[in-house]
């Protein structure tokens, strides 16, 4: 986890979505226990009950439980219900915005899935009338998923 925290929102909210990443990216799987609040107060040097309300807003969503004497558990199903909550999170919140940008920009598939990852100089750039994607993938793209708009 990073060690670094923002004036954005409260630390225990920042806990909270850390610890969220890494049962998404894997690094945390079902039945794996959370480093302990002492551990993890001392590590970061927070209150331990910042740590203790980041960690109860995990139990209260269902993602981990309490085992008595033992600690806190990522419970089964917490990844699958994760990505079922941020997938539509993305789709209602991110995807709207992101889409609206790239018509704005004049953006196509093609050259959104070749500039991914890395940057392009302005001469590598694809002309605006470059031929359609080529992937029948592609095309979803361009339309956005929520609601149809005329172009």
């Amino acid at each position: 986890m990073d060690r670094e925290w923002n004036d954005s929102q409260p630390i225990y909210r920042q806990l909270r979505d850390r610890v969220v990443a890494m049962i998404l990216d894997g690094v945390l799987k079902e039945g794996d226990p959370l480093p302990s609040v002492r551990t993890v107060a001392a590590e970061y040097r927070v209150n331990p009950l910042t740590v203790l309300k980041g960690y109860q807003q995990l139990v209260d969503d269902g993602l981990v439980e309490t085992r008595r004497g033992m600690g806190m558990f990522v419970n089964p199903g917490a990844r699958d219900l994760l990505l079922q909550g941020e997938r539509q999170k993305f789709l209602t919140e991110d995807w709207p915005r992101i889409h609206a940008n790239i018509q704005r920009l004049g953006l196509n598939a093609e050259e959104l899935l070749n500039g991914a990852g890395a940057a392009r100089s302005s001469s590598e750039a694809a002309p605006r009338d470059s031929a359609p994607p080529k992937s029948a993938d592609l095309k979803n793209l361009e339309s956005n998923p929520l609601k149809k708009e005329e172009r």
